[in-house]
């Protein structure tokens, strides 16, 4: 009987589980096959020996790395940026996606999603090159127009690393708050009508309303993206630090991230072993923190955590 019953189950299941073979095999190839070359941060890399012949070297790939002055700036570096990010891009993306929602024409709102959402859509190449137009030393925006009308010395910006912090921060957020604004605006259209009528009965007035039903409201969905991010915390976004700034070498302090040093080591110096050490670095990093935030989470809202 109970085979019977389980070759029923199949029968009916069998579309659903071909629906998601691709997704598996996907994931398996590009996720878990690659994982063994994890091996690479522990060994005397000897592309004439192969990965699994080359001579072992134990942890002496990380001793050199976190010997050097490296270690600290693309950490320091990966970890503040991605902490400005969230915090600037979650109080912009809340307050677009609240006033959004305040829009009373359906044909403007989309239009302004549209609008705000385009740049999410870009790639970084083309991004960067918009970037250059504005900050090119000799034809750029800022010094051919802008700043000689203000009285301002120009700025050789691509050599100073004065002003990157915040030209990256601003750069991002208008670059992906399309996104965060409209996962935060579905969220908050998700929202039954039933709490604004009671309040508005009440007399309740808009920010009242929005203070004291929308954003507690929205508390999971900030939460989630919150353990998200944090697991996101020791990656950093290539196109944004590698394509945006040019490769400048003066401005490494304020921009070399893990993810640019790992490809500078593979692209420039062939340095596969320490690239390899940085990469596991980022991944052990990146793992405890999204399992340390999602505990923290459930211990204090067991609702909101991941798992």
């Amino acid at each position: 009987m109970n085979t019977a019953r389980r070759k029923s189950r199949f029968k009916r299941a069998w579309p659903f589980y071909l629906m998601v073979l691709p997704g598996l095999c996907y994931l398996l190839i590009n996720n878990y096959m690659p994982m063994f070359g994890i091996i690479i941060a522990f060994k005397k890399m000897n592309y004439t020996k192969g990965i699994f012949g080359s001579d072992w070297a134990g942890l002496s790939n990380f001793r050199f790395l976190f010997g050097t002055k490296d270690a600290w700036t693309i950490t320091r570096n990966t970890i503040g940026y991605n902490a400005i990010f969230f915090v600037v891009g979650t109080i912009l993306a809340i307050t677009l996606a609240v006033s959004m929602n305040e829009i009373a024409s359906k044909k403007a709102s989309k239009t302004y999603q549209t609008l705000i959402l385009l740049p999410y859509l870009m790639g970084w190449v083309v991004i960067g090159y918009l970037v250059y137009a504005f900050l090119s030393a000799e034809n750029g925006f800022f010094n051919k127009t802008l700043l000689p009308s203000l009285g301002l010395n120009t700025v050789n910006w691509y050599q100073d690393k004065t002003w990157w912090p915040l030209i990256l921060v601003v750069v991002n957020t208008w670059k992906n708050i399309g996104y965060s604004m409209i996962i935060y605006y579905s969220s908050i259209v998700g929202i039954s009508m039933d709490y604004f009528e009671a309040a508005r009965i009440d007399g309740a007035t808009k920010w009242e309303q929005i203070r004291n039903i929308t954003l507690p409201l929205l508390k999971p969905t900030v939460i989630t993206l919150f353990i998200l991010s944090v697991g996101q915390v020791f990656r950093s976004d290539f196109g944004l630090f590698y394509q945006v700034t040019k490769n400048s070498g003066p401005l490494y302090p304020y921009t070399r991230t893990i993810d640019v040093y790992v490809y500078q080591a593979l692209m420039k110096n062939a340095d596969y072993a320490m690239s390899g050490a940085a990469s596991v670095y980022q991944s052990i990093c990146g793992f405890i923190l999204i399992v340390a935030a999602n505990k923290i989470v459930k211990k204090f809202q067991s609702s909101s955590a991941l798992f």
